[in-house]
């Protein structure tokens, strides 16, 4: 079980951990902080100091003549940026007192992120439910709409976690994505292969990088089921595919990579398999993937749960082949 910060929450918002050094050219912690938040004036670190506003792990305040070595860490709260309210709305499906099953909108953030903060669904759910033990027990990308599990407390959030790490949570997504232009209706086929295909490769991620790699050199570590939902047009007349995901594994933008390699990158995906420069969120095309269902034995209770998105893809066909 983790262990509570020494602070609290503020809105929703959990104080930040920072590593001290045990030597180098300071005098002490104080001298540190001035150079790693050089950005600030002196005096106002100087009054957080003394108003009390950094601890150690314990929640006692530092003293401007703490030496180093005397703490691993020191936690604050930041400072809060001003932040464009997103006007996305997250949905809570279910909530019993250990879970909550959240369905994510296109655009949302799972957690805080870059220039996410406050308009993330952790820290909308944390406000809304009064709720700071309130987490993630896995993870969307922030233009991937669905369903998203949140643990509700801390001394059951191990149970639910280890369910993912065992592969016991079956998973299904839905995906559109441009007809390929040799598509054949009578023999449905991705990259010549007859539908459904299980595809795997070995998915390398990098801290930092927006994009992972594969290395056919290595021995998979992904893999995900596609199978056919559909092919026609869409609302809008584009020619599309509906294919439905069934993932094995849980890579970083693997359903993302498995796709484009077969030949159908997902409509509105600026990462796979071209990474395209920045541009506005497009409400318009909003990257057509979705976490439609999830099913498991409560680690808990031992019931049987499944829940299912309420949302559509947009882009998704209105008429042509049904598949299976």
């Amino acid at each position: 079980m983790s262990t509570p910060p020494p602070l609290p929450f503020k809105d929703g918002v959990g104080p930040t951990r920072l590593r001290v050094p045990t030597t180098g050219p300071w005098s002490g912690i104080t001298g540190f902080l001035e150079s790693r938040f050089d950005h600030l004036d002196p005096g106002e670190l100087h009054r957080r100091i003394g108003a009390g506003e950094i601890v150690d792990a314990d929640g006692r305040a530092i003293a401007h003549d703490t030496p180093l070595g005397t703490h691993e860490f020191v936690w604050y709260h930041r400072d809060l940026p001003a932040e464009t309210v997103l006007p996305y709305r997250e949905e809570i499906l279910y909530r019993d007192d250990h879970l909550v099953v959240v369905d994510k909108p296109h655009f949302l953030p799972t957690t805080p992120s870059g220039r996410f903060l406050r308009e993330t669904a952790l820290v909308r759910l944390r406000r809304r439910l009064g709720n700071d033990a309130l987490t993630p027990i896995h993870r969307l990308d922030r233009e991937t709409a669905g369903l998203v599990l949140f643990s509700a407390r801390r001394d059951t959030r191990g149970a639910y976690q280890s369910m993912f790490e065992r592969r016991e949570v079956t998973k299904v997504y839905d995906a559109v994505s441009a007809l390929p232009t040799d598509w054949d209706d009578r023999a449905p086929a991705l990259d010549g292969r007859p539908l459904p295909v299980v595809h795997r490769n070995h998915i390398r991620s990098r801290r930092g990088e927006l994009r992972v790699t594969v290395d056919p050199g290595l021995a998979p570590n992904s893999e995900t089921h596609v199978g056919l939902l559909a092919a026609g047009h869409s609302v809008t007349g584009r020619a599309v595919v509906h294919t439905v995901l069934r993932p094995r594994t849980g890579r970083p933008h693997q359903l993302r990579v498995h796709l484009a390699a077969l030949g159908v990158p997902i409509l509105g995906d600026r990462r796979y398999p071209e990474l395209l420069p920045e541009a506005p969120d497009d409400p318009d095309l909003p990257l057509q993937l979705l976490a439609r269902e999830l099913e498991f034995t409560d680690p808990l209770s031992g019931a049987a749960r499944r829940f299912v998105t309420r949302r559509t893809l947009e882009h998704s066909p209105v008429n042509g082949l049904a598949g299976n």
